[in-house]
């Protein structure tokens, strides 16, 4: 199973994928926690480049290309080999964060975006994706809050957008749930974090007893 977890800053996603693979873990199940932008060392590098404060003039295009290449690399360095090994993947972020932030939010092309998201992704999608949905308002609430009890400074590029951007990937994904219904579950990211995990956990439960 390759699961994913998709939504605006602040919604909670980061936390609840943590949560997720604690309980797969105690159920037995083999599984990796994994992230985009920065599930490899390389990755890491550019993901300090994405979220820096100091480089909000990054032009959208290049912005684009740096996240397709961290994909590439982390899917041909842990999201393929993982999956060969018939692991479950949880992954903090996708594609579909790609098509939301650059393609509707930036203004890329879609279809650009679209292609380069396939050919960076290996043609590979995920089985499940987990859309936790909330206003922007209470998401870049929590955000800031996050960021100021963070040890980490100056990685807060995206909380810096005008709310009229984040307006914008909350549509986006809201339209790609519309066109992934098979795949997407949007869920209440307004509810607490231990009645948001039974949430997401209620819907993975039918897949335990069929894996091997």
């Amino acid at each position: 199973m390759f699961i994913t977890f998709e939504g605006i800053e602040g919604c909670g996603k980061s936390t609840q994928a943590k949560r997720i693979a604690t309980r797969l873990e105690r159920a037995g199940v083999s599984c990796i926690l994994t992230r985009e932008p920065g599930g490899t060392p390389i990755g890491n590098d550019i993901r300090q480049i994405l979220l820096s404060s100091g480089n909000r003039h990054l032009p959208p295009l290049a912005e684009l290309f740096l996240y397709e290449a961290d994909r590439a690399l982390h899917m041909e360095s842990v999201v393929k080999p993982a999956l060969a090994e018939k692991k479950w993947v949880l992954c903090d972020r996708f594609f579909d964060a790609t098509t939301a932030y650059q393609g509707y939010a930036r203004g890329q092309d879609l279809h650009m975006t679209t292609r380069l998201n396939e050919m960076a992704s290996f043609g590979i999608k995920p089985d499940m994706t987990f859309l936790l949905d909330c206003p922007v308002s209470v998401g870049i609430k929590r955000a800031l809050k996050r960021n100021a009890e963070s040890q980490v400074a100056g990685q807060d590029r995206f909380e810096q957008e005008k709310t009229a951007f984040h307006e914008a990937v909350r549509h986006g994904y809201g339209e790609l749930a519309k066109q992934n219904p098979d795949r997407f579950v949007v869920v209440d990211a307004t509810q607490t974090e231990d009645r948001l995990e039974a949430d997401i956990f209620s819907c993975l439960e039918k897949h335990l007893l069929i894996e091997p």
